[in-house]
């Protein structure tokens, strides 16, 4: 069986184990921008995110009950495979440097010191925690998803995990709104809704249009809607490419001299965009902890970090 996603499953069990999958980085930030810097330790270090955080996982259990939890990590937030295709991937988010060294993301200031304390109480607490040294956050994820027996919950702010998406396999993306108490369930209607792709395609669309965010520049002159409409008609990027090359196909001059002039990102593109499936992923134990795995060690953490009532009702709803 595969890297501990279903370990303690004994051969009787019936009902397929559902994973819920964490964005980590993405949780965290959106924690630190949603709970006041007021929140803080008793020797005055900000600890909004970390508490912000406890609270995401408290809520997102209750609601929906996982047996399996991975918080997923960024082990390389910009990994030199992905640059070496395309060279701004990611590059408006390096942080100024004074000496050389690998690239740093911009973080705020009193968000850095933080993860380095999400990191001991997650393990503390016995919630499975992987970053793979090469591979983003998102990659790991796309592993998991794809080992993965039963459904998978995958929570992100991350639009581009939306590629993931599968009915068929119950993959689905939980996007919050607001906090973790209002998301979007993302599935494959809701996609055909909104873009007018599924899941691989939305892959495409993103690849077509660009992602400023990203540092994709995408095809000049192809946005969202133009992408969803040549997907449609052609199927893939793949096909899209091949209308290039036939005179017969319906693309207006504009759009097959755009795309004929960006071959050579829209060559490299996908191996960027599209999340990697085969990260070597460590073996752990993914089962949804019910006790501390090392209650000494978290007790001492919420004691120094001042976590309190944040800390106690996840212990609360893991025990339930």
């Amino acid at each position: 069986m595969a890297y501990g996603m279903m370990r303690g499953v004994t051969q009787q069990t019936q009902q397929p184990r559902r994973t819920m999958l964490l964005d980590t980085a993405s949780l965290y930030f959106r924690a630190y921008f949603g709970v006041p810097e007021s929140v803080k330790a008793p020797d005055g270090t900000p600890v909004n995110a970390v508490r912000g955080l406890l609270e995401f996982i408290d809520r997102l259990v209750r609601d929906h009950r996982p047996d399996d939890l991975v918080a997923c990590m960024d082990a390389d937030w910009r990994p030199q495979w992905r640059v070496d295709l395309i060279p701004s991937y990611k590059a408006h988010r390096v942080a100024a440097q004074t000496q050389t060294g690998p690239d740093e993301e911009e973080v705020p200031d009193k968000l850095s010191p933080q993860v380095p304390v999400i990191e001991e109480v997650l393990d503390a607490l016995g919630i499975a925690r992987v970053g793979v040294a090469g591979y983003e956050a998102d990659d790991v994820i796309g592993t998991f998803a794809g080992r993965a027996t039963g459904p998978v919950d995958i929570v992100t702010g991350d639009r581009d995990l939306y590629q993931l998406v599968d009915d068929k396999r119950g993959v689905r993306v939980l996007y919050p709104l607001k906090g973790v108490g209002t998301l979007q369930i993302t599935d494959e209607a809701w996609l055909r809704e909104k873009y007018g792709v599924d899941g691989p395609g939305y892959a495409d669309l993103a690849l077509l249009r660009g992602d400023p965010s990203d540092g994709l520049p995408g095809v000049p002159g192809i946005g969202e809607k133009t992408a969803a409409k040549l997907l449609a008609e052609f199927g893939d990027l793949a096909g899209i490419m091949a209308a290039v090359d036939d005179p017969k196909a319906g693309l207006t001059p504009s759009q097959r001299r755009r795309l004929d002039e960006s071959r050579p990102y829209v060559s490299v593109a996908p191996k960027v965009v599209q999340v990697a499936g085969d990260v070597p992923l460590p073996e752990v134990d993914t089962a949804l902890p019910r006790a501390p795995r090392d209650p000494q060690a978290l007790d001492a953490l919420a004691a120094r970090w001042g976590l309190g009532g944040s800390l106690k009702r996840l212990l609360s709803t893991l025990e339930a």
